[in-house]
């Protein structure tokens, strides 16, 4: 039997699961130049006062887009989102309005793309991202938190993708626009394929969302509508603050992601801008894990 050693200046496998971040190479963020590739389009992105909601908001914007705002609480840091998305020094951003509204309750829904089609006319791109978190023990979980989330995370994605697909087929292409009638973004998790104990009900709405877009997805994709989900892993946002906030929470927090940093919400942004451009024309019905390999299940990297 032939016996392979590493290299040296390598770590074998059982080694890298284990690796302290200043033995790796220093992180260089992405520089990513601004393009103007959803100029004209009018898009809605819920749940969009902070972490990715937030910086999808402004990424569209940035983008040449005309946005809508929706958040359920926080006036005064949905009014930052407008500011930050519109007075960078480009002029050629497109406009950003605010709007409350909880996306599980029905009435409240419609009201907002009402609001929005007065505002804008039309509607091109949906970013279906407002979401919570309630978490329990599965045998201490109450109902209340279970169906918070679910009508949040998942019924509130139905009632916002349902309100885009029937103004996306009533107007249909619009190809000085986009070569596409409308685009949905599902914002999902790698928790629709990593079960998660202790956030069962968290872990089911991501689920569903997934299935939900797939079906969606087949079904009005020949009226050149198009529907997919990004599906982040750890990204630092306000609601996992617990989880990178201290330097002993961050390194325990690497060992599940293999390309060794936390995302960011820019991350998220700058994919859910290609995604929703006509670069992206031929895709539906994907999700587009940005996890920086948590759903390779590092924890096999050196066999298990």
């Amino acid at each position: 039997m032939t016996t392979m050693t590493a290299p040296r200046g390598t770590m074998t496998s059982a080694r890298v699961r284990d690796v302290m971040p200043e033995q790796l190479p220093r992180i260089v963020m992405p520089q990513c130049d601004v393009r103007k590739v959803l100029r004209g389009q009018k898009a809605l992105v819920t749940g969009a006062n902070s972490g990715i909601g937030r910086a999808v908001a402004i990424a569209l914007c940035q983008a040449g887009a005309d946005v809508v705002i929706n958040y359920r609480s926080g006036d005064e840091e949905a009014m930052r989102v407008v500011e930050d998305a519109t007075h960078c020094g480009c002029k050629t951003n497109g406009r950003a309005i605010v709007h409350k509204a909880d996306v599980s309750k029905e009435d409240e829904v419609r009201a907002m793309y009402e609001r929005m089609f007065a505002e804008f006319g039309t509607i091109d791109i949906l970013v279906a991202n407002a979401g919570l978190q309630k978490d329990a023990t599965f045998e201490d979980m109450s109902l209340e938190q279970w169906n918070t989330v679910i009508g949040v995370n998942l019924t509130g994605q139905f009632l916002c993708c349902r309100q885009a697909v029937r103004e996306f087929k009533r107007r249909g292409v619009r190809p000085d626009v986009s070569c596409a009638a409308g685009k949905i973004i599902c914002m999902s998790s790698v928790h629709d394929a990593i079960p998660w104990a202790g956030h069962v009900n968290y872990a089911a709405s991501k689920g569903g969302v997934m299935l939900m877009m797939k079906s969606i997805a087949q079904e009005v994709a020949p009226y050149r509508i198009r529907v997919n989900s990004i599906c982040p892993g750890a990204v630092r946002t306000p609601i996992n603050r617990p989880a990178w906030e201290t330097p002993q929470a961050y390194r325990e927090l690497l060992k599940l992601i293999p390309y060794k940093r936390i995302g960011e919400p820019d991350d998220i942004a700058r994919a859910a801008v290609w995604l929703a451009s006509d670069e992206a024309d031929y895709i539906t019905g994907i999700n587009l894990y940005i996890d920086g390999g948590m759903t390779l299940y590092p924890g096999f990297e050196a066999g298990g």
